[in-house]
């Protein structure tokens, strides 16, 4: 079992410096992997990163949300989507995604398909090897 970071990651980067075993990573090139993401194969399941993400987007793989209910002006970034963000990350450096798209009050998303993206980020994409 592992965490999932999913598509209501904007990039915060603070779960980055928690993690114990330095198993998340951000995306890149960032236009095909708008998040951050956790390796499945080195993640310990300790939480630490849960806390640290102001977006509450990082949930145990069993536990993320088939119907998660947003509160409305939380941000999804996912490929396809058209919308604008721009923000700060952890360190005030700029966040920009052009892949997002701002939820309404009560809106109902299905943030189970971000698990296969994680999975797929660390088989078929990037992962690891690109990061240096």
């Amino acid at each position: 079992m592992t965490h999932i970071i999913t598509s209501l990651c904007l990039r915060d980067s603070g779960c980055v410096e928690v993690c114990p075993v330095e198993c998340i990573v951000p995306g890149n090139p960032q236009e095909e992997w708008p998040w951050y993401y956790i390796d499945p194969d080195t993640c310990i399941d300790c939480g630490a990163c849960i806390p640290e993400c102001p977006y509450d987007a990082i949930f145990p793989e069993d536990e993320v949300p088939s119907a998660y209910t947003a509160n409305g002006g939380e941000f999804i970034s996912r490929l396809g989507l058209t919308g604008h963000y721009e923000g700060t990350n952890h360190h005030g450096q700029a966040v920009v995604l052009d892949c997002v798209k701002k939820l309404q009050a009560g809106e109902v998303v299905d943030l189970t398909e971000d698990t296969k993206a994680n999975y797929d980020f660390f088989k078929n994409g990037p992962g690891y090897s690109s990061q240096g």
